[in-house]
């Protein structure tokens, strides 16, 4: 095996890990991993080396998930009652203010860049109801626009926006409980 063989072969646990938190399916996940790494393997000429290897192999790996979704849309589909449920309620009263205002977030850009907050936006997302998450993962990781995710889920361009607010303020929530709210997590920061 080569030395490019070798490189993306190493990095093939973590383009599975990334594949599952977008399908949340293994099977499908490591469809698309393998298939990436065929491409890859198949035609090592196209990685030019003008971007790192890892970032390369994701742009391919994008479009291998975009392709598990289109080809599972109607298994991607089903809805959860937790779909439906109104988390606005939850969080605001009838005026439409918080609750309980969350608490201020310090350097979400510092926070940002660091592991652990990945692995904690990580668990978040894998928290979210069925569809939320993969509106969401559509939307902000595979970076799909509204009207093809609406044709992918079959679902509504008012309901794709429902989703995402509810999955944006589950996020929310969670990153505050997790991460934000986190006396450690505030004082690395």
């Amino acid at each position: 095996m080569n030395d490019f063989a070798q490189a993306v072969q190493a990095l093939r646990p973590q383009l599975l890990r990334f594949a599952q938190a977008q399908l949340r399916n293994q099977a499908w996940a490591e469809d698309a991993v393998s298939d990436t790494v065929l491409v890859a393997l198949a035609k090592p000429q196209a990685f030019g080396g003008k971007s790192q290897l890892k970032t390369w192999l994701i742009g391919i790996l994008k479009h291998k998930l975009i392709d598990q979704v289109r080809r599972h849309s109607r298994e991607v589909s089903a809805t959860t009652p937790d779909d439906d449920e109104d988390i606005d309620g939850l969080l605001f009263d009838e005026s439409g203010h918080w609750r309980t205002a969350p608490a201020a977030w310090g350097d979400p850009e510092a926070a940002c860049g660091r592991r652990e907050f990945f692995e904690v936006l990580e668990v978040c997302v894998e928290k979210l109801p069925g569809v939320q998450g993969r509106v969401f993962m559509m939307r902000e990781w595979l970076e799909l626009d509204s009207l093809e995710i609406c044709k992918e889920l079959g679902i509504t361009a008012t309901n794709l926006w429902v989703l995402l607010h509810r999955a944006r303020l589950r996020l929310q929530v969670c990153l505050q409980e997790r991460w934000f709210g986190n006396a450690a997590a505030k004082a690395a920061v």
